[in-house]
C-alpha cells in the first residue's frame, strides 16, 4: 500500500483553509474548525498508538475495557443532544448502545468472520468503533426527533413511528446509494490496500447489513425501555 509522506498529508489542508475563511467570514466563529481538526489530528495519532499496544498485548479484558469504554463515550456524546440528561435516561442510551452493538458484532465475529480466536483484537476493536458508533448517530437522531414531536403534543406512539423513519434514513439512503453514488471508506481502504474488489465487496455488504440492522436494533432498544409502563 502506497504509504503517505507527512508533507503530502499536509496538503489535504490547503482546502479545508478555504473552507475554515468562509466559516469564519460567514459564521463569525473562527475556532469550532480550527479546533475540531485539530482534535481530530490528536485523536487519531493518539489512537494509532493505542491500537498498536492493544494488538501487541493480545488481552480479551483490555479489548473489553476499550469496547465499554467506546460505550460510555458513545452514550454520553447522545446524551448530549437530548433535553433529558438524567443518569436513568443515560442508563437508557446506553443500555441501548451496549445491547445492540453487542448482537451484532458476536453475529459478525462468530458467525459471519468465524474468527479463531473470536475475539481477535485487530478485527473485534475496528468492527465494534463502527457499530458503536452508528448507535450513537442513530439514537441521537432518533432522541431528537421523538423529544421534538413529544414537545409538539403527539402521543408517544406517533412520536415513536416519526422517530424510528427520521433516524432510519441516513441509513437506506447509504444502501441505496452504495455502488451508485460512493464507494465505502471501508471498501475503498481495502482496495487502495490492495484487496480483490470482488473480496472487498463481500465485506462492505456485512459492514452495510450490519449499520442498517445496528441502528434499528437501537433504537426498538430504546423505545422499549422509554415505553411509559
Amino acid at each position: 500500500m502506497q504509504t503517505i509522506s507527512f508533507f503530502n498529508l499536509s496538503l489535504t489542508f490547503i482546502p479545508l483553509i478555504f473552507v475554515w475563511y468562509f466559516y469564519k467570514k460567514w459564521t463569525f466563529n473562527s475556532n469550532e474548525i480550527l479546533i475540531s481538526t485539530f482534535r481530530m489530528v490528536i485523536q487519531l495519532i493518539a489512537i494509532g498508538y493505542l491500537l498498536v499496544f492493544i494488538f501487541e498485548t493480545k488481552s480479551i479484558y483490555v479489548d473489553l475495557a476499550i469496547m465499554v469504554f467506546m460505550i460510555t463515550i458513545s452514550a454520553w456524546i447522545t446524551l448530549r443532544v437530548t433535553s433529558n440528561k438524567s443518569l436513568k435516561h443515560y442508563g437508557q442510551i446506553f443500555s441501548s448502545v451496549a445491547i445492540s452493538g453487542f448482537i451484532n458484532l458476536g453475529i459478525i465475529v462468530i458467525l459471519v468472520l468465524e474468527l479463531k480466536p473470536p475475539f481477535e483484537a485487530r478485527y473485534v476493536i475496528p468492527i465494534a468503533g463502527m457499530v458503536f458508533s452508528n448507535a450513537m448517530n442513530a439514537l441521537s437522531l432518533a432522541i431528537e426527533r421523538f423529544e421534538k414531536e413529544i414537545q409538539r403534543g403527539e402521543e408517544f406512539e406517533k412520536a415513536r413511528e416519526i422517530a424510528f423513519k427520521a433516524c432510519m434514513i441516513p441509513q437506506i439512503n447509504s444502501l441505496l446509494a452504495v455502488g451508485l453514488v460512493s464507494l465505502p471508506g471501508m471498501m475503498t481502504g481495502q482496495i487502495l490496500s490492495g484487496v480483490d474488489p470482488l473480496i472487498a465487496v463481500r465485506y462492505q455488504i456485512m459492514i452495510m447489513t450490519m449499520i442498517l440492522s445496528n441502528a434499528g436494533i437501537s433504537s426498538v432498544i430504546y423505545f422499549s425501555l422509554k415505553k411509559p409502563k
